[in-house]
């Protein structure tokens, strides 16, 4: 029996080293190219990173490491930096929890500009706090606004779940191409039909993905997938980031930490 136990202690510590090893890896970078309609052929491409859920908070997602991945971002020499909300963590199991300015400070090191949104884990902390720190970081919030970036129009939505997000933003043709930025992909069930990409995140695609079983954290949903990625569904396109940091313990298996890299450039005539 004391055997058994070993074994089953054995295999939980190593089960949790294991993902909290994934969780505080360097997030990969994905790259997507979007043919834009209309754009003239010589226009410059520009470049976009897309990242959310940082889930600022010890001991996996301290300033120190926003600060790496910061780095990382600046060498890939973006235009522009969208963050899709989730920027700390209202987690029980933690070791430290981070205010909204020492969780931005590292992002003001970016050289893009940068645009943000709030998410559920920010409205939890704190609206208030989110929108006096992003303004002393001198980061954008685009709560349910838009604005117009090199030809770009950005539509920027509240959270679905902790926010009001304003659908009226779309009662009126847009100029396209448009990019909705949220946190939470599913809020386009709110919204009227329309072209449009929506960029999100808060899936963390998955986080904790077990083979053959799917999305631990969808199966009380009766799912057994989540949005992740490049996503076509319904008409409506989607890239779906799986976020820089963990929510609810911090630990991933099979969803690695991940940013977009997304690069808009006039569509060629062949295609």
């Amino acid at each position: 029996m004391h055997r058994w136990r070993f074994l089953f202690v054995a295999a939980a510590v190593l089960f949790l080293a294991v993902g909290y090893w994934n969780a505080t890896r360097m997030p990969v970078v994905r790259r997507g190219t979007v043919w834009v309609n209309g754009w003239s052929a010589n226009k410059p491409p520009v470049r976009i990173v897309l990242i959310s859920d940082i889930h600022v908070a010890g001991p996996d997602m301290p300033p120190s490491r926003v600060a790496r991945i910061v780095d990382q971002i600046n060498a890939l020499k973006p235009d522009l930096v969208l963050i899709a909300g989730d920027l700390v963590s209202a987690r029980l199991l933690t070791t430290r929890r981070y205010s909204f300015d020492e969780a931005l400070a590292p992002l003001t090191a970016l050289h893009a500009p940068r645009i943000a949104v709030l998410g559920n884990h920010d409205h939890r902390r704190g609206a208030a706090d989110a929108r006096r720190a992003l303004a002393a970081a001198h980061i954008p919030l685009l709560e349910n606004r838009i604005v117009r970036f090199r030809g770009l129009t950005i539509v920027g939505l509240d959270d679905m779940y902790t926010g009001i997000p304003d659908a009226r933003l779309f009662a009126k043709p847009l100029p396209q191409p448009v990019l909705l930025l949220t946190h939470s992909p599913e809020v386009v069930r709110r919204l009227p039909p329309g072209e449009r990409l929506v960029l999100a995140g808060h899936t963390h695609c998955g986080q904790v993905v077990i083979p053959g079983v799917g999305a631990l954290v969808s199966l009380r949903k009766g799912r057994r997938t989540v949005a992740c990625g490049i996503v076509h569904r319904n008409g409506r396109n989607f890239v779906v980031t799986g976020g820089l940091g963990a929510s609810i313990v911090p630990i991933r298996y099979g969803a690695t930490p991940d940013l977009w890299l997304l690069t808009f450039q006039p569509k060629p005539s062949h295609l």
